[in-house]
């Protein structure tokens, strides 16, 4: 008896410290944290950057931080500039080049991104186009309609795909605006108005390197108008449906000369087409950063506040403030919309990226430093 009485309280004993000694392990097992998701890949291109003195790299640096792009080489003369990128993003030395042409032919990337001065976007094309590497520069297309002119020959010579990169393309409000324009919502266009900008590079703490060519009319091609006219020319093309415009009249001002010694930093430009007006007003001397669109139709007015926000007016009916639906894949960032362009699954591309609308671009912003020049209005 007293032996059974032993062996039930050793059993008991044991169960319970089993009982204890699993839900201790079930407890830890639950407070385990998960293991991070890995990263998606935006793109399985190999991309490559030429140049680093744009501050917009930092996006495409970004992502290759947290590795949602592959980037296999990086081409920037400036070895201090190259060291401090490098240093930041912790850059291999094996996607590190001096010189574009080297590092194109090491890598052989599929497509190159430039970040390099307005005026040097040129250089890219003449070395990558030859070798049949597709190119999306940052806006504007080039520095002059000459540079443009021959970039275009260029792509369609050795039928690459030749991009520009805008900022506003990947806008939901924007893209809302668009879709109700061209459902003749809005009625008719008449007017497009498209206010960008800000305060003034120095002033909002861009890089010196930046900066540097930013401000240098050979480098940029202009100041503000360059700078920031490009958007709306662009913008006006596309709800135009690439339509060209028959004139361009523009005035440049020049308010901070000992910031800025070199070029204009505020534009207004009047683009008049056969049905509609659009009115251009680019500046570095807004109070605050601005990028807004409004459109006015004969039946209805549309303005996107900013990339998400949009009031609508139709018919004279009160105004609807509203958010516009996220962008779908690929047209909600440009690495897999260039994946999707350089594949050819987007066959015929006349949009803001397109090289087609982006040398009518390049004829406006032409015609706007004509008409500054001359003091008229310049008939194309």
């Amino acid at each position: 008896m007293i032996k059974t009485t032993r062996f039930i309280c050793v059993c008991i004993i044991s169960c319970a410290f089993f009982t204890a000694a699993r839900a201790q392990t079930t407890a830890v097992i639950k407070t385990l944290p998960l293991a991070p998701a890995p990263p998606v890949l935006l793109s399985t291109q190999k991309l490559a950057i030429a140049g680093l003195a744009h501050d917009h790299v930092h996006n495409i640096l970004g992502d290759y931080r947290d590795g949602k792009v592959i980037i296999v080489g990086i081409a920037e003369a400036d070895k201090q500039l190259r060291a401090r990128y490098q240093k930041q993003y912790n850059l291999p030395d094996s996607i590190m080049f001096d010189d574009l042409k080297k590092m194109v032919t090491a890598k052989k990337p599929d497509v190159v991104l430039g970040y390099n001065p307005v005026a040097k976007h040129i250089d890219i094309v003449e070395v990558c186009a030859p070798l049949g590497i597709s190119v999306m520069v940052e806006k504007p297309l080039a520095a002059t309609l000459a540079q443009a002119n021959r970039m275009e020959f260029l792509a369609l010579k050795y039928y690459i795909k030749l991009l520009t990169n805008y900022e506003t393309t990947w806008y939901p409000s924007y893209q809302h605006v668009y879709d109700v324009a061209g459902q003749d919502s809005l009625g008719q266009i008449r007017k497009m108005v498209v206010h960008d900008g800000h305060q003034g590079p120095k002033e909002i703490g861009c890089s010196k390197d930046f900066t540097n060519w930013l401000t240098d009319p050979e480098m940029n091609g202009a100041g503000a108008l360059n700078d920031f006219g490009c958007y709306g020319a662009n913008l006006m093309t596309w709800l135009m449906n690439g339509q060209k415009p028959i004139a361009v009249t523009a005035v440049a001002r020049h308010f901070k000369l000992q910031t800025y010694p070199k070029v204009d930093d505020d534009a207004t430009i009047l683009v008049e087409y056969p049905t509609a007006t659009g009115i251009i007003e680019a500046s570095w001397n807004w109070p605050f950063s601005i990028k807004d669109l409004e459109v006015f139709g004969d039946e209805g007015y549309m303005h996107a506040l900013d990339k998400d926000t949009v009031i609508t007016r139709l018919n004279n009916a009160p105004a609807i403030k509203s958010v516009a639906a996220p962008l779908a894949t690929p047209n909600d960032h440009p690495i897999p919309y260039l994946q999707m362009v350089v594949k050819n699954r987007l066959k015929g591309i006349t949009d803001r990226s397109s090289l087609k609308y982006n040398m009518i671009v390049m004829q406006i912003l032409d015609a706007a430093k004509r008409s500054i020049a001359e003091g008229k209005r310049i008939v194309l």
